[in-house]
């Protein structure tokens, strides 16, 4: 049985992820290309290592002392996915709050966890006076069919930042509405 509960900032440590895998094998992903959106043959795989989990730990610390919201999904008291929003307003109206990161575990993905992660997001960006989710999500096939099967589509507006630190990614919003 899957348990959702908000992360306090005194437990996010390396630790706290030691039951939770990343990995990710790539086939095909999105590229936008001559304005176009196409399916492209890149395979990879996406995974963290250490370096990676401390720098995840840092930003999820930064985002709760900044107000922002983290999220976990636990089976058997052990952390099988996450969602972080941050708490600033983003974009050129202010009409967005960016969701940062959203993870299943590789052995759990498909089962529904990462819809229920993303609607607690959307519920707490609407109380915060979002009016959309921003998005810079991954690329991948399968990760663009589980955004667009929440409801996101393509951003009005991309934000510089996102889309310098990650070129690939696809910049997406979802429209915060009856998510109080």
């Amino acid at each position: 049985m899957t348990k959702y509960r908000s992360i306090c900032r005194q437990e996010l440590d390396r630790a706290l992820f030691a039951g939770f895998v990343r990995r990710q094998e790539v086939t095909r992903c999105w590229r936008k290309v001559d304005g176009a959106w196409v399916i492209r043959d890149v395979p990879f795989v996406d995974d963290w290592n250490e370096t990676d989990y401390a720098a995840l730990v840092d930003c999820l610390r930064r985002t709760l002392a900044q107000g922002g919201f983290v999220y976990g999904a636990f089976q058997n008291g052990i952390l099988k996915g996450f969602v972080s929003v941050e708490a600033g307003p983003l974009g050129s109206r202010g009409q967005y709050r960016d969701l940062s990161s959203l993870h299943v575990s590789q052995e759990l993905r498909g089962q529904g966890i990462g819809a229920v992660l993303f609607l607690s997001a959307a519920r707490w960006a609407a109380g915060q006076g979002g009016q959309k989710l921003y998005i810079s999500a991954h690329s991948a096939v399968e990760s663009q069919a589980f955004y667009r099967k929440m409801g996101c589509v393509e951003a009005e507006e991309y934000d510089p930042a996102h889309t310098a630190a990650e070129p690939c990614d696809c910049q997406l919003e979802y429209l915060l509405t009856d998510q109080t």
